[in-house]
């Protein structure tokens, strides 16, 4: 029988009546004669929740082994409820916490990642029938330390498990139906893509994308896994990442994801990044681009660089796409939606990234779509 993994977001099992409709979904699965893998994000907002009350007894700086301890908590609650009701509903199932399922990671607490997957027990138990869950976003290191893979983690679980388990595919499942072109909330006229290359989306996840996590489609490129991003309870086709396909639209997307640029002494601030596990989206000799993104300690790390080093507080919009940074028309298309300010610029040659002030963010994302995206 085929093997597919089906990852669910936090959205998506928010509450039992959510929970619910995931086990009916995959119990539709798992009746079409599929062997079916589920991994779980924490429920809703219960990550952040957990965040939230390690803050108020640490002052601001979690220990990032306690921490780990403390958030693994979140998937747990989900994969449990999950298998209570497709219990309920006559499916057999199991659930396994990261360490049981074998995701073996490296030492680096609330930002792992995986170096191997040993699914022996989920063999064993997709042998005999049953659905077997997966705590996302959760591994052990070889030194038998339990740790957190960082934001979106539970995609780079999913991802690990499919390749691990020769999987047919491996399906993100979350709040919307796929991969757009920019974020929805921002730009009323975005448009949903049917296919990306595992670069393509990797680069827009770097950017700032929310959809699926970077770490994940780097797994899914180096291992040929197509991705499928779709929608958990609405019908409709998705988005397919996948190798080397050929796309409806040249420019992939418009991302935002807000920034510091920390300037200073080089040594100093590699070693303050390194000690509040904040690792920088761009490293110069003396300059830092840090995305506020899974920096836990972010208050005691702004107070530590802010005795040596100056900190800007910046957006990157990043227009992505095949070969967007090859030549310099694209570049300048860009810089002309940014009107009359002059941002400074970062170019690769699936991204050129504009940093511009925090309050201009979003008036440069619409600009930009507009101009690469609803021309095309």
């Amino acid at each position: 029988m085929p093997v597919i993994v089906q990852k669910y977001g936090g959205s998506s099992v928010a509450d039992v009546e959510k929970i619910q409709r995931v086990a009916a979904r995959v119990a539709e699965t798992r009746a079409q004669g599929k062997q079916v893998v589920v991994v779980v994000s924490a429920m809703g907002d219960t990550t952040d929740e957990l965040l939230a009350l390690a803050q108020k007894v640490s002052a601001g700086n979690p220990h990032r082994r306690e921490l780990d301890m403390l958030l693994t908590a979140g998937e747990r609650i989900s994969m449990a409820l999950l298998g209570l009701a497709l219990h309920a509903r006559g499916v057999e199932a199991v659930s396994f916490t990261g360490s049981q399922s074998g995701i073996i990671t490296d030492g680096a607490h609330t930002n792992a990642r995986i170096l191997e997957v040993r699914p022996v027990r989920i063999f064993q138990e997709l042998e005999r029938g049953k659905v077997v869950i997966v705590a996302g976003y959760q591994g052990v290191s070889r030194e038998k330390e339990i740790t957190t893979l960082g934001r979106g983690g539970s995609d780079t679980t999913a991802v690990a498990l499919a390749a691990a388990l020769e999987a047919e595919v491996c399906e993100i499942c979350s709040d919307v139906d796929g991969v757009y072109t920019a974020d929805p909330r921002l730009v009323s006229s975005t448009r949903r893509l049917a296919e990306l290359s595992h670069e393509e989306m990797q680069q827009l996840a770097l950017a700032g994308a929310k959809v699926l996590n970077a770490q994940a489609v780097e797994f899914a490129r180096d291992r040929g896994i197509t991705l499928h991003a779709r929608s958990t309870f609405a019908p409709g086709p998705g988005t397919l990442v996948k190798k080397a396909v050929s796309r409806e639209l040249r420019i992939s997307g418009i991302a935002l994801d807000e920034v510091l640029l920390v300037q200073g002494n080089g040594q100093r601030l590699r070693e303050a990044l390194q000690a509040h596990s904040a690792w920088p989206r761009e490293m110069w000799e003396d300059r830092a681009l840090v995305s506020t993104e899974n920096v836990h300690g972010l208050v005691a790390l702004r107070k530590e660089l802010e005795t040596f080093a100056a900190i800007e507080e910046l957006a990157q919009v990043s227009v992505v796409g095949s070969g967007v940074g090859a030549s310099r028309e694209p570049l300048d298309r860009a810089l002309r939606c940014a009107g009359g300010s002059s941002p400074r610029v970062l170019v690769s040659p699936l991204r050129i990234a504009l940093l511009v002030p925090r309050s201009e963010a979003k008036a440069l994302v619409r600009a930009l779509h507009a101009e690469f995206v609803e021309k095309s």
